[in-house]
C-alpha cells in the first residue's frame, strides 16, 4: 500500500516484469501445463496480462518494433493453458486451493505464492519436483529464518535429515518465537498430493479466522510422508517493501540489456553515499 490500493500486489513489476509473470515462468519450467489462477474481484489485470492484445500487437508490427511484439507474444508459450477461478470471499490460502480440486483433479500439484520470488539457478519449483519424484508424498519448500521472526510464517519440525531434504513431524502456522518447534519456515512453495483436498474441506478456521492451508498439511502428517526441502536460491519478499526493492535492485544488476549501466550508476550512488 498505497501501490497496492488498485491493483493487485501479483502485478507489481521486478524490472520490466510483474511478480505473476515469474511464477508462471517458474511453473513452466517445473514442468505444469496448466496455470490455475486462483483470484478475487480486484485481480482483473492478471487475466488481462496473460490473454493476447491483438490492437497492441498489430500498431506494434506496423511500427516495426519486432523485438517488442516477440517479448510479448512470449509472455505464455502456447502450449500453456490459463485457468481462472473467482475465490468468492478471502478466507484463507487453504480456502484458496481448495477453490482448485474442480480443475486439479486426483493428481499432484504446485502451489505458488508470488510475492515470494526466488532466484535460483534450477526453478525452486523444479528442485521440489526433482524430490517428489524420488520419494512421492508432499514438499514445503523451506528455509531458516531469525527466531524473531516465526510469528509470520508457517514452521515446521522435522526429522530424518537427508542432504536438504527432512520428513516433517510437526506444523504450526505462525507460532511465537518462544512457541516455535525450529526455525525452518514454509515459503510459499508447495508440491502438495491430492489428498490435501479432503483435508481441506473439514479445516475450520484457524489463525486469523481463516482456512489455513497449514492446518490441513498438520491433519496430512498421519495419513502420508510430508517433506521439507531446503532449495537452493535466494528468496526475495516481495510483500515487504524492503524485500521489493532489494529484488528490484538484484534484478535489475542481472538484466541483459540494463544490467551493466545500471550497475554503473548505482556504483556511483553508493560512491556518493559513502563520501557524506
Amino acid at each position: 500500500m498505497p501501490a497496492t490500493k488498485a491493483s493487485p500486489k501479483e502485478m507489481l513489476p521486478i524490472v520490466d516484469k510483474p511478480l505473476i509473470q515469474y511464477a508462471a515462468e517458474e511453473a513452466l519450467q517445473a514442468g505444469a501445463r496448466k496455470l490455475v489462477f486462483i483470484t478475487g474481484s480486484s485481480k482483473r489485470a492478471i487475466e488481462d496480462h496473460f490473454d493476447r492484445d491483438s490492437e497492441l500487437e498489430e500498431a506494434l508490427e506496423a511500427q516495426g518494433k519486432e523485438e517488442l511484439l516477440q517479448t510479448l507474444r512470449g509472455i505464455l508459450p502456447s502450449w500453456a493453458s490459463c485457468i481462472y477461478i473467482r475465490q468468492p470471499a478471502p478466507l484463507g490460502l487453504g480456502h484458496a486451493v481448495l477453490c482448485a480440486r474442480p480443475v486439479v483433479g486426483n493428481e499432484p500439484f504446485f502451489v505458488h505464492l508470488a510475492d515470494d520470488l526466488i532466484d535460483a539457478p534450477t526453478a525452486c519449483l523444479r528442485q521440489m519436483a526433482d524430490v517428489h519424484a524420488e520419494r512421492g508424498g508432499s514438499i514445503l519448500g523451506v528455509e531458516t529464518v531469525p527466531q524473531s521472526e516465526t510469528d509470520k510464517y508457517g514452521i515446521v519440525a522435522t526429522k530424518d535429515r537427508e542432504g536438504r531434504v527432512s520428513r516433517v513431524t510437526k506444523i504450526v502456522e505462525k507460532p511465537k518465537p518462544g512457541n516455535a518447534p525450529s526455525t525452518l519456515a514454509v515459503v510459499g512453495r508447495y508440491l502438495l498430493s491430492p489428498a490435501i483436498f479432503d483435508k481441506l474441506e473439514h479445516t475450520g478456521r484457524g489463525a486469523g479466522g481463516e482456512i489455513q492451508l497449514t492446518d490441513a498439511i498438520a491433519d496430512l502428517l498421519a495419513d502420508e510422508p510430508v517433506y521439507a526441502y531446503e532449495f537452493e536460491g535466494r528468496r526475495y519478499d516481495c510483500g515487504s517493501k524492503l524485500g521489493y526493492l532489494q529484488a528490484t535492485v538484484e534484478y535489475g544488476l542481472k538484466h541483459e540489456q540494463l544490467g551493466a549501466k545500471f550497475g554503473e550508476w548505482l556504483a556511483e550512488v553508493v560512491g556518493k553515499l559513502n563520501t557524506k
